[in-house]
């Protein structure tokens, strides 16, 4: 990471702070003379040779060079935080007056794409200039990153904020993802349900929700429109994520089934409860000194993934497999019960509230292991697999 600091930008933080923090040296003008040119506007986002390069001239007899310098490596976007409204209206207009709006102007289009987060009062943010800049910063190009709504510097709440850094850290990692999914509509759900036996207990699961929300980014991630159903999990939503909050196995389905057939892709990460209380108690359920506790009636819940599947029109199924054992065997038959193409088998003793996991993919064909990973990077890794998959589905 390069740091280039405009004079604003010095009034507020230290450039020797953030030569701290990126372990580079900081730019804050476009008349640096560390710059063998004296461009670094330039420099800073092309390919180019390092500053203490020599250069080695073939020997005689006509050699070839040995050991030139070696180049370094080109920037991969620009990104601009906190973008001002001065600084949006002086891209938009291709002034170049200090370091990083020339920097911005003699960037490689093609190769280096412009990443902003604005970041103003929400009167700033809302007015007809403002909007008329970032219109024509996105016809131009950029890519606008939030703003995002809360509270501001100035003692105001509403649209301007900034997004936060880790947010803008996972945005600028999912704009370079490849958009396997643009235009699709994926439909997870995640987490486990509850079924609730009186109003203080109930039947549950240690599903914590990672996967189906690793999925969830992921998919985003790949340019789909997400819709999350989710269990009774402590987790954020996934930026861009519409999410859905349930708790019971029936709430659930209630969510997925009227809106499944207008997604190309249903996920079914939840671990949903199999049984439920035929009839909870209305108050809790208390001992009575028998030493013997209550008879229970209990009903097997709806198969959601299966409802899915057996829709007139379903979009492309994908199953879950938490198994305690014989994960293969599970698997098979749960993918031909269920009747999906591809179930996605793990052991839940072993992942059910960590942050990796293992996958074992098994369709028609056969089976895949995807090895042991963050959680993340399997999702995103599977996300891979479903779109590969569509191709062909229909």
């Amino acid at each position: 990471m390069q740091v280039v600091m405009t004079e604003a930008a010095e009034v507020f933080i230290t450039a020797v702070t953030l030569q701290a923090l990126s372990n580079r040296p900081v730019y804050t003008s476009q008349w640096d003379t560390r710059e063998p040119n004296n461009m670094a506007h330039i420099n800073l986002t092309r390919q180019r040779p390092p500053a203490d390069a020599v250069r080695r001239l073939p020997p005689e007899g006509g050699e070839k060079a040995r050991g030139g310098p070696s180049l370094s490596q080109e920037a991969d976007a620009v990104l601009v935080a906190p973008a001002s409204a001065d600084f949006m209206a002086k891209l938009v207009q291709g002034r170049a007056d200090d370091l990083l709006s020339l920097m911005c102007l003699a960037r490689p289009i093609e190769r280096c794409p412009l990443l902003i987060a604005p970041a103003m009062n929400r009167e700033m943010w809302a007015h007809p200039a403002t909007q008329r800049n970032a219109a024509q910063l996105r016809a131009d190009g950029t890519t606008l990153l939030g703003p995002d709504a809360g509270d501001q510097a100035c003692g105001e709440i509403g649209d301007g904020r900034m997004l936060e850094p880790e947010t803008l850290a996972e945005e600028l990692i999912a704009f370079f993802q490849p958009k396997r999914l643009a235009g699709k509509r994926v439909l997870i759900t995640a987490g486990p349900t509850f079924e609730a036996i009186d109003p203080v207990r109930g039947i549950t699961n240690r599903s914590s929700g990672k996967m189906g929300f690793a999925l969830a980014r992921a998919a985003r991630e790949a340019g789909a429109q997400v819709t999350l159903v989710a269990g009774p999990v402590a987790l954020p939503t996934p930026r861009g994520v519409m999410r859905t909050d349930v708790q019971s196995a029936q709430q659930m389905q209630d969510a997925v089934l009227p809106v499944a057939g207008a997604h190309d892709v249903f996920i079914a990460t939840a671990a949903v409860a199999d049984w439920r209380p035929a009839a909870p108690h209305e108050h809790k359920i208390k001992k009575d000194g028998s030493g013997r506790p209550p008879a229970i009636e209990m009903v097997e819940n709806p198969d959601i993934l299966a409802a899915v599947a057996r829709l007139p029109k379903p979009p492309y199924c994908v199953g879950f497999a938490a198994e305690s054992h014989d994960l293969l065997v599970h698997a098979q038959a749960k993918r031909l019960r269920k009747g999906v193409p591809l179930i996605a088998g793990n052991l839940g003793p072993a992942t059910f509230g960590q942050d990796d996991n293992t996958l074992l993919l098994v369709d028609a064909q056969g089976h895949r292991e995807l090895p042991t990973a963050s959680k993340l990077q399997l999702a995103r890794e599977l996300v891979r697999e479903i779109a590969e998959r569509l191709k062909t589905f229909k």
